[in-house]
């Protein structure tokens, strides 16, 4: 089934990158580096955007990261990468673009969390503060609500609010309505400031799938505002990207929401990029945006015994996500390959028919025999111990003569 059509109508340019609007979905991801060490957090962010990353968000939260900031975007410039770089204040960020102009400059994009801006009488003067930077620069403006840090008076009103409503609401839906006021309050805000509604992203982010699916309907239902999701805290593993996958398919499916960024804690020493390839394979899987060829493969069986066939998909994935960067520079729609690689004859003939590419290896019993379909024509039994580098050759030949050749400049 497709996907709804997008309810909001505004979008903006954030850097090069169009969000919002009927622009695609856009992949977006974080840093975990120190900011103030720029070329640790160039590396890094040059590294998230090979992978697909169309805008990196990185942490500003010291006179030492804010002065860092140019020196990064400079640095990427060297390393010819030129994604849009998204500045995540808390506290102090009304300081921080005050004394480091050119680090207000050099961002794309400002995140505001509502929750943590400033506290008591300072919180409308900060954010305020924060806005008219952003006016000055025109920079758009992520307005980030977070169940961690919500605005504890924001809540206190809405409680005393819901004591005195014929209809009380349970803490949950408490939770809810206080999250989404408060997007909605701080976007009016911000727009009563001078910040144009185009420039004014919202998100509400939690931990728990049903909560948040519950307050972006709610925020799609009310506000005509970009909305980037995000599930936060999703965990590692298989639970984050299952939780992150579950609520957003949703969301995404009802046409809800312009920018994702899944939340996944890495391993020690983990490679940070593994969130945009599970953003890419949730925008991919439902049909919503194309990335790199998808590769088919069964789970195996009683029939395959042989791991000839999962060693032969995990390196036609590798493959073809390494070679995607090359072929995104030369050929138009390669990421639209589909790839099966098959492992007994029940269903590898008929998948790889199906598929642009396909392989099916031979299971327990069979015959030690390869054959390979193009666009659901066989053109190839490969047999031997080359399978795998000969399997690769045909994928790239199919590249080279069926997508055509951009214009070099």
């Amino acid at each position: 089934m497709a996907a709804a059509s997008k309810r909001n109508t505004k979008s903006c340019h954030v850097g090069h990158v169009l969000l919002g609007g009927d622009a695609p979905v856009v992949v977006q991801s974080m840093t975990n580096t120190d900011t103030a060490d720029y070329l640790a957090t160039a590396i890094q962010c040059a590294e998230l955007a090979r992978a697909g990353s169309e805008l990196v968000r990185i942490t500003v939260n010291t006179p030492e990261a804010a002065a860092s900031v140019p020196k990064i975007r400079d640095h990427l410039g060297r390393m010819g990468c030129d994604v849009p770089l998204i500045g995540d204040f808390h506290y102090n960020g009304h300081r921080l673009l005050a004394e480091h102009p050119a680090c207000a400059e050099a961002l794309a994009k400002y995140r505001i969390n509502p929750g943590n801006v400033g506290f008591g009488k300072k919180k409308d003067e900060q954010f305020a503060q924060m806005i008219e930077f952003a006016c000055r620069y025109q920079k758009p403006v992520r307005i980030g609500v977070n169940w961690g840090s919500l605005d504890q008076e924001l809540l206190a009103r809405v409680m005393d609010d819901n004591s005195r409503s014929a209809a009380s609401l349970d803490a949950t839906q408490i939770m809810r309505h206080a999250m989404v006021t408060s997007a909605l309050e701080s976007a009016a805000k911000a727009q009563e400031i001078g910040l144009e509604a185009e420039k004014i992203i919202l998100s509400c982010k939690v931990s728990s799938v049903q909560d948040l699916i519950a307050i972006y309907r709610e925020l799609a239902r009310r506000a005509d505002y970009a909305l980037h999701l995000g599930l936060t805290e999703a965990g590692m593993g298989s639970k984050g990207i299952v939780a992150s996958t579950a609520a957003l398919s949703v969301l995404l499916q009802e046409g809800i929401g312009d920018t994702i960024r899944v939340s996944l804690t890495p391993l020690p020493g983990g490679s940070r990029s593994e969130e945009v390839i599970v953003a890419q394979e949730i925008l991919q899987s439902m049909g919503l945006r194309a990335f790199t060829p998808m590769v088919a493969a069964c789970p195996g069986c009683g029939r395959t015994t042989s791991t000839l066939f999962q060693e032969l998909a995990g390196e036609v994935q590798d493959f073809v996500r390494a070679k995607m960067p090359e072929w995104r520079l030369h050929y138009d729609g390669a990421e639209n390959m589909t790839l099966a690689v098959m492992g007994c004859i029940v269903n590898g003939p008929g998948e790889s028919k199906h598929a642009n590419i396909g392989i099916s290896l031979p299971g327990t019993g069979e015959a030690p025999a390869a054959p390979v379909y193009e666009d659901g024509v066989k053109t190839v039994t490969l047999k031997g111990e080359n399978i795998a580098s000969e399997f690769k050759q045909i994928i790239e030949r199919y590249v080279e003569r069926t997508y055509k050749k951009k214009l070099q400049k």
